[in-house]
């Protein structure tokens, strides 16, 4: 799937675009207006002091240990920050020591699924795409929790990404869905981001404000 899909005469305005019918044009338009929501809060996030970043990551580690609690055998695929994403890598080392087992997305074939790799403190790391540090070695494996930065997310939970669909895409191949917990700061929240047939919602939403929407698996759904 392109966001810049092509058009085609009226009598074909549904076809296929990345495996589902949709309009081309409505996908347009769609593809055009997240462009610009996210240039926007590219923007706002980049006028963020890093004393409040680094505050707001701080909140979502407190809320994070309080969901996964006990961290104990949990297999979490977690992020390397970039693009002034909240910074949960003290977290990861501290979830790490507490004997949880951490995970870092790798790409290994653009537009496919991503993989996961173990990762922990001095291990060895190298530069993947988009110069993003990556586990340089390891066989993929599956985590049970994923947590996922968000640029923008709307009231149903569908996460506005950073374009390339890669963690939809990975999302889908998964034989079971995964806890998907999207974290972000509080001015990512949108209305809607115009959902496509091929866009996963995250199962719980923590923000840089300490707010918590969604669903946590087998307690209901906080904040709501």
């Amino acid at each position: 799937m392109s966001e810049e899909s092509g058009g085609s005469e009226p009598c074909f305005a549904h076809q296929l675009v990345g495996g589902h019918v949709v309009d081309p044009e409505a996908a347009r338009d769609v593809a055009q207006f997240r462009r610009a929501e996210r240039k926007r809060l590219y923007a706002e996030r980049r006028a963020v002091p890093q004393a409040e970043t680094a505050r707001m990551s701080d909140v979502v580690s407190e809320a994070l240990d309080r969901l996964i609690a006990p961290l104990q055998g949990r297999v979490i695929g977690a992020y390397w920050p970039i693009r002034s994403e909240l910074n949960l890598i003290p977290w990861m080392k501290r979830a790490h020591g507490a004997g949880a087992r951490i995970l870092l997305p790798v790409v290994e074939t653009e537009r496919a699924p991503l993989i996961f790799r173990h990762w922990e403190p001095h291990c060895r790391m190298e530069r993947g795409i988009w110069n993003i540090p990556i586990p340089a070695e390891g066989d993929p494996e599956i985590p049970d929790i994923v947590i996922s930065p968000v640029v923008g997310i709307d009231e149903d939970l569908f996460r506005l990404g950073n374009g390339g669909g890669y963690y939809d895409r990975t999302l889908a191949s998964f034989e079971s869905m995964p806890w998907v917990i999207a974290v972000g700061q509080p001015f990512a929240q949108m209305k809607t981001i115009f959902p496509m047939p091929w866009d996963i919602p995250m199962t719980t939403l923590v923000l840089g404000d300490g707010a918590i929407r969604g669903r946590v698996p087998g307690e209901g759904a906080p904040g709501l």
